[in-house]
C-alpha cells in the first residue's frame, strides 16, 4: 500500500510547476524524489523533473504537466510512494502509519486500546489510545509521546508498551 508524503495545493507559475505541501517531517527526501504516485482518483507513476524547496512548500515539477492548467487539475491530489520508497528512520523512529491500529499495554500488562491518532502539539506527539471499558479497557488516554512514557515500539510483535504517568490513568 502507497504512503502519502505530501499534496499538491496549488500550481506556481505558468510552466507546470506544482506547489505541494509535505506530509513527512522530512521534507527534504523531496530534492532526491525521482518518481511520485498521483493518488486517488489519478492512480498515475510520474517522473519528478525538478524539486525545490520556496517558502515551507515545494515545487515540483512533474513529467507531462507542461503549463498552468494542467497544474491546475492535480489541486488536491496527494503524492504517494511505495512503502520501501519512504525516507529512512534513524534508530527511534517510526512512521505513525506504522503505528496506528497497534494495541497499548502498559509495562504491568494492563490492555489500554489501540494507538487511534497521534496529535502533533508541536513540543511532542501526543497518542490517543482508545478502548473498549466493558472488556477492562479505557474509553480515551492521552499518552505524551516521551521516553519516560513510551518503553517499547514492537513493530514484529505488534504492540506499544507504556508507562503513563502517575495519576493518567485514574
Amino acid at each position: 500500500m502507497r504512503k502519502a508524503i505530501g499534496e499538491i495545493t496549488a500550481p506556481q507559475g505558468v510552466r507546470g510547476e506544482v506547489r505541494v505541501q509535505p506530509f513527512t517531517d522530512h521534507p527534504e527526501r523531496f530534492a532526491s524524489l525521482r518518481q511520485v504516485w498521483l493518488g486517488e482518483p489519478r492512480n498515475v507513476r510520474v517522473i519528478v523533473e525538478q524539486a525545490r524547496p520556496h517558502k515551507g512548500f515545494w515545487l515540483l515539477k512533474l513529467g507531462g504537466v507542461d503549463d498552468r492548467n494542467q497544474a491546475e487539475t492535480l489541486r488536491g491530489v496527494r503524492l504517494e510512494v511505495e512503502p520501501e520508497d519512504r525516507a529512512p528512520l534513524k534508530p527511534g523512529e517510526f512512521y505513525v502509519d506504522d503505528l496506528i491500529g497497534l494495541p497499548v499495554v502498559t509495562a504491568l500488562g494492563r490492555r489500554l486500546g489501540r494507538l487511534e491518532e497521534v496529535l502533533q502539539t508541536g513540543a511532542n506527539d501526543v497518542w490517543v489510545v482508545r478502548g473498549d471499558p466493558a472488556r477492562g479497557e479505557v474509553r480515551e488516554v492521552l499518552l505524551p509521546a516521551l521516553r519516560d512514557v513510551v518503553r517499547e515500539v514492537d513493530l514484529a510483535a505488534g504492540r506499544l508498551v507504556v508507562a503513563p504517568l502517575p495519576g493518567l490513568l485514574d
